[in-house]
């Protein structure tokens, strides 16, 4: 599962065991560009493999979220200006569906999960230039996130990430990853 993936951004400690992969995080680490905060940050930790064409790509996953953006989730990634990441993510005190895609500048989509019951299970789907986001609720049903572009070459990175940009050593599990053939483009099941 997590078999021959590469770190950009290696974290201080993690390990895999019986499948599932176990991170630790580095201080003052994220990954965004730009807008409203003026501030550039690379330094995320992010598993990925190089993947071509369309693709969906899927994990679950439990943190210790804790402090002020503490994060994890799946990336999408051309290079440090265009990136799409997606998951959890602790701010104003409590859990929260992120999203963040990046064309030279982030932008931000946040909506409190009220029916968070302490992991979560996201997936993310390449069809060209679109990129489909999506996460199982809690009657089994994939919902929509976001729905957005990226232009992309034919060739990029994708895998899990995890942050913690005001503390170290934030926790998180990640299992039963999966980058498979896209799911159908039809939006409405």
């Amino acid at each position: 599962m997590f078999k021959n993936m590469v770190w950009f951004n290696e974290p201080p400690e993690w390990c895999v065991k019986n499948g599932e992969l176990s991170v630790r995080t580095a201080d003052n680490t994220d990954f965004w560009q730009k807008t409203f905060y003026e501030f550039e940050h690379d330094n995320g930790h992010f598993l990925y493999h190089e993947v071509s064409g369309d693709f969906t790509m899927q994990v679950t996953f439990v943190g210790k979220y804790e402090a002020l953006y503490d994060q994890a989730g799946i990336m999408l990634r051309v290079d440090e200006k265009n990136w799409a990441k997606t998951g959890i993510e602790f701010t104003d005190g409590e859990i929260h569906l992120s999203a963040v895609l990046t064309r030279d500048f982030s932008d931000w989509s946040v909506m409190k999960m009220t029916e968070y019951r302490g992991s979560l299970t996201i997936r993310m789907t390449r069809h060209g230039s679109a990129i489909r986001i999506q996460y199982l609720d809690e009657k089994n049903t994939w919902q929509l996130i976001r729905l957005g572009y990226l232009a992309m070459p034919e060739t990029c990175q994708a895998g899990i990430m995890c942050c913690s940009p005001t503390r170290a050593s934030f926790e998180v599990k990640f299992k039963d990853f999966s980058i498979t053939e896209p799911i159908s483009m039809q939006l409405h099941e």
